[in-house]
């Protein structure tokens, strides 16, 4: 049963795959959505377990199959071999070049298929793995990314890089604790490289929001916020206006509900909802008031944004 659960996930994870992708029709993303849940039901497996995930990808398992039902027996032997032949060591260079080619013009989808060209013909090579994951994470297919790490990381356990774009991976997917420690462990083989101590400030940073009851604020400094005077005179100026004391006032008082009625008897979702209308005008005042203000907020919050900058080069 765990051969099929393994079997079912490398499906599961191929179609998340082709989902991220992006290039797909409304239509075909729902097909695709569904048809992952209907897998995981019915296979009971999740695309977070990732003690189901095999070394290599179900388009590598496919690739590689055709190619051995295709060659003479001689390749065949090569195909297998401990190591890839000096001829297969050239062509795979040439095609991460052209890979890395693609890469410099924002070509990422060449770019996935040129470096699986050259892993099939030399899997031994960490950095095709890496660069793989660097195009997989332009595609925004972050579990990708992941497993190439891995893979990567595996073949050099003394790879920088390798551990750094997996940080960066893993921080696109909001898993920050996890990617503290990639960080941490690129730092350690690379202590200059100013790439990772930058994103590793910004995941311990999304890290200690996540487990904080103010986690909710979107990554904004709060204290500094309090400390702006410009944001507590326009805080000052919105709490004299009376339209804001009436929003206010109908807030503490749960009298907003749905659509900005008066709430339901009983409270629950209906107070919920007008207390959300009412903050999202609340909003609009503040927007209204300083409109210079919210745009450095906004700011604030984008520059939190982890930096792909050194990882960007193959």
């Amino acid at each position: 049963m765990t051969d099929t659960k393994r079997l079912a996930f490398s499906i599961i994870q191929f179609l998340h795959e082709q989902l991220n992708s992006g290039g797909l029709s409304s239509d075909a993303q729902e097909s695709l959505e569904v048809a992952i849940q209907c897998l995981e039901t019915a296979f009971g497996v999740s695309i977070d377990d990732q003690s189901l995930a095999v070394k290599e990808t179900l388009p590598e398992i496919f690739a590689l199959a055709t190619l051995k039902s295709q060659e003479t027996p001689e390749v065949k032997i090569n195909l297998v071999a401990d190591s890839p032949t000096e001829e297969q060591v050239i062509e795979a260079e040439r095609l991460k070049t052209e890979g890395n080619d693609q890469m410099k013009i924002d070509n990422f989808n060449a770019a996935v298929e040129l470096y699986s060209k050259a892993i099939e013909l030399n899997p031994k090579s960490a950095v095709y793995y890496c660069n793989r994951a660097a195009a997989y994470s332009k595609l925004e297919n972050y579990a990708g990314a992941v497993q190439d790490c891995e893979l990567a990381i595996g073949i050099d356990p003394s790879y920088s890089k390798a551990y750094g774009r997996m940080g960066l991976a893993l921080a696109s997917l909001n898993k920050h604790t996890e990617a503290v420690n990639y960080y941490k462990k690129a730092l350690e083989l690379d202590p200059d490289n100013e790439t990772y101590k930058s994103n590793l400030k910004i995941a311990e940073q999304k890290m200690r929001e996540t487990s904080s009851p103010m986690g909710g604020m979107g990554g904004v400094d709060l204290a500094g916020l309090l400390s702006n005077p410009g944001f507590m005179n326009m805080a000052s100026s919105l709490m004299n206006n009376p339209q804001v004391q009436q929003l206010m006032s109908g807030m503490m008082s749960g009298a907003y509900g749905p659509a900005g009625g008066a709430a339901a008897p009983g409270g629950g979702a209906n107070d919920l909802s007008g207390l959300i209308q009412a903050g999202q005008q609340f909003a609009q005042q503040m927007q209204q008031q300083n409109p210079e203000l919210i745009e450095q907020l906004r700011s604030q919050i984008r520059s939190r944004t982890p930096s792909a900058s050194n990882e960007d080069q193959p």
